[in-house]
């Protein structure tokens, strides 16, 4: 009988109701799309960074993460290569040889990365030929070069052109190569694009003299949920004396910190934001309740108690802030998917002062669940809290007063 009687009452003036029901609503989609597009950019960089390069989970030499020199290598095992391979949650391996070198054409000289990698294994992980802009992919065999865009562009080279690359290699053999390019890659973190150099696994060994040796094994998980148990096991597995098992969260420690620190300034914005929705529902709870001043007074005058007033004015405003979370996840959501599935891209000079700082020029969204539910329960709690204002102008008025000043 209550239910119904709160439910009567805020049809009663729809007018009124909807205004409450729109703030209630405004405030879930600006919280919805505030926070699904900062969670969104965060898996975007783990995402970019761990499939585009490391990998969820790398096996070492041990202590070759702390110093990183082609000296701490290890020896390519195959058979390790196999046994990891099949257990629960890999899909596959991929052995690498990573160094640098200065890449020189002509008169231009430039640090670069240097990645040896076996082009159908690494495809599997980084998806690496669907970054082909021009030329060729890698093939086993080949004795050409991939170089990425930003490091072409500065060299002034193109397909067919002759890279020199000289460096350190194996217990300080001098390191030095001729090599054609025969296809430029263009990848989306700015870094990775302004200095990369892909080459056969092979190639790679013979450039750095580090026949059968490899720096590290990545490792292509089915999922990210699985990366923890994956690395458990494996240290369970191996001989932690002579190898070192790291997920993404150790092999990219400070991405995590700049998303915790980011995530922090982004809670306090929320914050703010929730602050400034908060005095805008508590407005239309005040109208709310002024308005009905001198129903409230009648009420209580032909003897219906305060107590189950206040019961059903509460019921009335968990009422319409439940239509309001619900109304404002149902507006919110098909944007969402909208946006998660088509990234909005910049351009122009905003898209090259956001690249300057290693980010994608991009807003990506998430779909995560916890963020429809996170903000929900918060809007939610937020009303029913702003809520009890209309109970304690109950529990204080005066039948008489209200009545008259009404």
């Amino acid at each position: 009988m209550i239910v119904k009687l709160a439910w009567r009452n805020i049809w009663r003036n729809r007018r009124r109701s909807f205004i409450t029901v729109t703030s209630i609503s405004f405030a879930v989609i600006l919280a919805l799309f505030m926070r699904s597009m900062q969670l969104g950019s965060y898996e975007r960089m783990i995402d970019n960074a761990a499939r585009f390069y490391t990998g969820y989970a790398q096996i070492h030499a041990n202590g070759y993460w702390d110093d990183q020199t082609l000296d701490n290598s290890m020896e390519f095992d195959s058979t390790l290569m196999s046994e990891v391979d099949g257990m629960k949650g890999v899909e596959i391996t991929v052995p690498r040889v990573e160094s640098f070198a200065l890449a020189s054409y002509g008169s231009k000289t430039k640090g670069a990365a240097v990645l040896g990698i076996d082009p159908l294994r690494e495809e599997q992980l980084t998806r690496v030929k669907s970054k082909l802009i021009s030329g060729k992919f890698l093939e086993d065999g080949d004795k050409g070069v991939l170089i990425s865009e930003g490091l072409a562009s500065y060299l002034k080279m193109g397909i067919g052109d002759s890279l020199v690359l000289l460096g350190q290699g194996f217990q300080a053999m001098t390191a030095a190569g001729l090599y054609e390019i025969q296809g430029i890659l263009k990848f989306p973190i700015p870094a990775q694009n302004d200095q990369t150099v892909l080459m056969n696994l092979s190639g790679a060994q013979f450039l750095f003299s580090m026949e059968d040796r490899i720096t590290s094994l990545a490792l292509v998980i089915e999922s990210s949920d699985d990366v923890d148990p994956v690395v458990t096991d494996l240290e369970q597995r191996l001989d932690t004396a002579a190898f070192e098992v790291l997920g993404w969260r150790e092999l990219m420690p400070e991405l995590i910190e700049s998303i915790e620190i980011d995530n922090v300034s982004g809670r306090i914005m929320l914050f703010f934001l929730y602050l400034v929705i908060g005095f805008g529902m508590f407005g239309t709870f005040l109208m709310m309740t002024q308005e009905r001043k001198y129903e409230f007074g009648v009420l209580i005058s032909i003897g219906m108690k305060r107590r189950l007033m206040q019961w059903v004015v509460f019921l009335e405003m968990a009422l319409m802030s439940g239509i309001g979370v619900l109304t404002g996840v149902a507006v919110a959501l098909p944007f969402l998917i909208y946006f998660y599935r088509n990234p909005v891209y910049l351009s122009g000079e905003s898209a090259e002062a956001i690249e300057k700082f290693g980010v994608e020029a991009a807003y990506f969204f998430s779909l995560d669940a916890e963020i429809f539910i996170n903000q929900a329960w918060a809007i939610l709690i937020m009303a029913l809290i702003l809520g009890f204002y209309p109970l304690l102008v109950i529990f204080k008025l005066k039948p008489v007063k209200a009545m008259r000043e009404s």
